[in-house]
């Protein structure tokens, strides 16, 4: 296994066994800090050298080599390995699936953070691979192949960019009969923990709420996810005990933070078709609250999409009136991804409305998946529901469901699930990431979108000269990602793209940001195509190449003219 090599003022090619790494994997096997090892593959990072030659991709890498140390300045470290990956190793209290997941998600938002390589604005990704020590070994070249196995899953894997090592499928210990037996005494001999993660406000980043996550730390499993567990126990009869835990343990946790003054959020906590079933599940629940003194908003319950196709139907809808009824609120989760059709919403009014994070990871790049999650965040309002968009990552998905109108986000981007203590904290700062929050809405803003880095270099400047803020994007993807995070009222694309032509994307534009002002600047001529686009005002003009510059400058200043006339604002000069 070849061994990373460190960076150093500049980023190094040559392999060679670090002493720090050694040092760290044995303080974590020795009993001290837990270690994760990330295992970090840039994505399609050959079309750079390809496109952009060498010099470019060297220098890129070494910029993003910078970003990760300086990210993690004293918490962990970080080396080149291979041609363009990198190994991170940080030592982390938490050594665990959630751990390593958040550790994941902030290396993959900085790496994804618009790189300048001038005269280029590159748009990374990244996938990344994880193993923990002392939990998956304590040799370095069985832990960093570990990691790299699980970074290759990760390239497999189309919604989930981190992927943590697992032993087979055959293993005995990872079988379901090794999990139906033991997880019978995990309450009894205390393995269970609660995880919290916060939901946020989107409209100025402040802590409305948190989830209840459930885990389980088994001696001889390890931690393991309720995916991983949950089936089972339900199969055995043993997830009503295990709801019934959790329901006690959050309306403690509940109780104890109101008590340190902290009476403006709720706490949301998933509740089982069986608990449901049961003819007293209400009146308990009531008493609990009562005895806890907390008020019925401070707990909200999440059902899965599958409890509303359950057999029973009749007795879960009338417990779900009658939770409704005593003021309970209900969150409606993962709405989407089950049989559940439409007509369950008449039946089955939620308070709350929650977008599984499969639909979410694909926003905002213009598929269907961003416009169906525009269409239930406006079903969800028709409804008089509020709208959570789970498993928000980048900064993207939050300009994106910001100007679709959503009303609370979770996920990695905001925090990790984290221990009651750290949640806690959370509650007192209030905010988190409120830079995200801040307003950069910025009138005469200039998209321009090109895949020929010639040509879009000219017209960046042609167009600076007039004073516009000027956004240039070398693809479809990039273009869709600074449309979800920035204000952008007029965009010049070329119609000859390798991803799809400038029709079709200005089409799809059309539909997630109408008010923009859309031209299309081509060297060739389709007059059917062109003028379907006009018809179904996908664009408002179309440009031949090659340009004058200045009729194009006059083009591009009648748009802006248009789009002020649309919104109702007096043109500026």
């Amino acid at each position: 296994m070849q061994m990373p090599v460190p960076l150093q003022s500049t980023v190094s090619r040559l392999g060679a066994a670090n002493p720090e790494l050694l040092e760290l994997i044995a303080a974590a096997a020795g009993g001290g800090t837990p270690l994760v090892v990330l295992h970090i593959d840039l994505e399609h990072f050959a079309s750079v050298n390809q496109n952009m030659g060498t010099d470019v991709g060297d220098a890129a890498l070494e910029a993003i080599g910078v970003r990760l140390r300086d990210h993690l300045h004293e918490r962990g470290r970080v080396w080149r390995h291979g041609s363009d990956e990198f190994i991170a190793a940080i030592p982390h209290p938490e050594a665990d699936a959630d751990g390593a997941q958040g550790l994941a998600a902030e290396l993959i938002a900085e790496i994804e953070r618009p790189l300048e390589v001038l005269p280029y604005t590159l748009f990374l990704e990244a996938r990344i691979g994880v193993s923990l020590c002392p939990a998956h070994g304590d040799e370095p070249s069985q832990l960093l192949h570990r990691a790299e196995m699980a970074a290759g899953r990760a390239s497999n894997v189309a919604n989930d960019p981190v992927q943590l090592h697992a032993a087979v499928a055959t293993d005995r210990v990872y079988s379901e009969s090794a999990i139906a037996r033991q997880i019978v005494d995990a309450i009894q001999n205390g393995e269970l923990r609660l995880r919290y993660q916060p939901k946020i406000s989107a409209r100025d980043g402040r802590v409305i709420g948190m989830e209840a996550l459930i885990r389980w730390q088994s001696p001889v499993l390890g931690l393991l996810l309720p995916e991983r567990f949950l089936p089972t126990a339900e199969r055995i009869g043993v997830i009503l005990q295990i709801g019934e835990w959790m329901l006690d343990r959050v309306i403690a946790q509940a109780q104890a933070w109101r008590e340190q003054g902290f009476d403006d959020f709720f706490v949301g906590i998933n509740v089982t078709t069986r608990q449901l079933l049961q003819p007293d599940f209400v009146d308990r629940l009531m008493a609990r609250m009562q005895q806890a003194g907390l008020p019925r908003e401070a707990i909200v319950l999440e059902l899965n999409e599958r409890v509303l196709t359950h057999a029973s139907t009749d007795t879960v809808y009338r417990t779900v009136a009658a939770l409704r009824h005593e003021g309970i609120l209900v969150t409606l989760d993962n709405f989407g991804t089950g049989d559940a059709s439409l007509s369950a919403l008449v039946r089955y009014p939620a308070d709350i409305l929650k977008i599984d994070r499969s639909f979410i990871n694909a926003a905002p790049a213009g598929s269907r998946e961003t416009a169906i999650v525009r269409a239930l965040i406006a079903m969800g309002h028709q409804l008089g529901m509020k709208v959570i968009a789970n498993g928000v990552e980048t900064e993207a998905q939050v300009g994106f469901l910001r100007r679709a109108d959503c009303d609370y986000f979770q996920g990695y981007l905001f925090a990790e699930p984290m221990s009651a203590d750290s949640a806690g904290q959370a509650l007192r700062r209030r905010y988190l990431r409120p830079e995200l929050f801040t307003s950069t809405q910025t009138h005469r803003t200039l998209l321009l979108v090109d895949d020929e880095q010639n040509v879009l270099r000219s017209l960046v400047r042609l167009f600076r000269r007039d004073g516009y803020r000027i956004l240039a994007a070398g693809n479809v993807r990039d273009a869709f990602g600074l449309l979800a995070t920035n204000e952008v009222q007029v965009i010049l694309s070329d119609q000859r793209m390798s991803e799809m032509d400038g029709t079709e994307f200005l089409g799809r534009v059309k539909m997630l940001y109408p008010d923009t002002i859309r031209l299309v600047l081509s060297g060739y001529t389709d007059l059917a195509t062109v003028t379907d686009a006009i018809n179904r005002g996908a664009i408002y003009r179309f440009l031949t190449k090659p340009w004058d510059d200045n009729k194009l400058r006059e083009h591009i200043r009648q748009a802006f003219q248009t789009y002020d006339a649309q919104r109702g604002r007096e043109s500026q000069p």
